[in-house]
């Protein structure tokens, strides 16, 4: 009877194809993003989060050069009682971020930084080439949450009209769902 070994062979080949397809995702000692969703997620105290923060697919689909601006895109979403305000945005490999500072969030509210009609921010003359993948620090301060730094890489891959809805966040209501 040949079927078992058969079939457990196709159960490993399974498990081995599931592990391939982490949630996590990983960074190569390159800066690189490896597997999983591109945009990063970070708490910022105990009611302000950070979601799917990345920077643009670049517009060449290769790369960033060294002096080139880069659209930033983000959730902000408040989960408290009280509204906050995102303040000042730092980048290490860009001379400066520009675009639409302070960002109010509403309690019990979601902001779509670079979703369209929403506030937008961008790293402007980065001082290193980055492509695709590849990620900077990026510090986010707000007037009462604090601070957060993150690992923000460069988009895998260019954003299309289905994207605005940040994964799985209603875009028109503001609230999740």
């Amino acid at each position: 009877m040949r079927r078992r070994p058969v079939l457990v062979s196709l159960a490993a080949v399974g498990v081995l194809a599931l592990s391939a397809c982490s949630d996590e995702a990983q960074t190569r000692p390159s800066g690189e993003v490896v597997g999983g969703n591109a945009g990063v997620d970070e708490r910022v105290g105990d009611d302000l989060t950070v979601a799917d923060v990345e920077l643009e697919f670049p517009d060449d689909g290769e790369g960033y050069a060294e002096g080139d601006d880069a659209d930033l895109y983000l959730a902000i979403t408040n989960s408290g009682p009280a509204d906050d305000t995102l303040v000042e945005v730092r980048a290490a490999e860009a001379d400066s971020v520009g675009g639409d500072l302070p960002i109010d969030v509403p309690a019990d509210d979601n902001v779509y930084v670079g979703a369209e009609g929403g506030p937008e921010l961008v790293l402007e003359d980065l001082q290193t080439a980055l492509r695709s993948s590849q990620s900077t620090e990026v510090t986010f301060v707000f007037e009462n949450a604090g601070e957060v730094t993150v690992e923000v890489p460069v988009a895998a891959s260019p954003r299309t009209d289905s994207d605005e809805d940040f994964s799985g966040v209603d875009g028109e209501t503001g609230s999740e769902g």
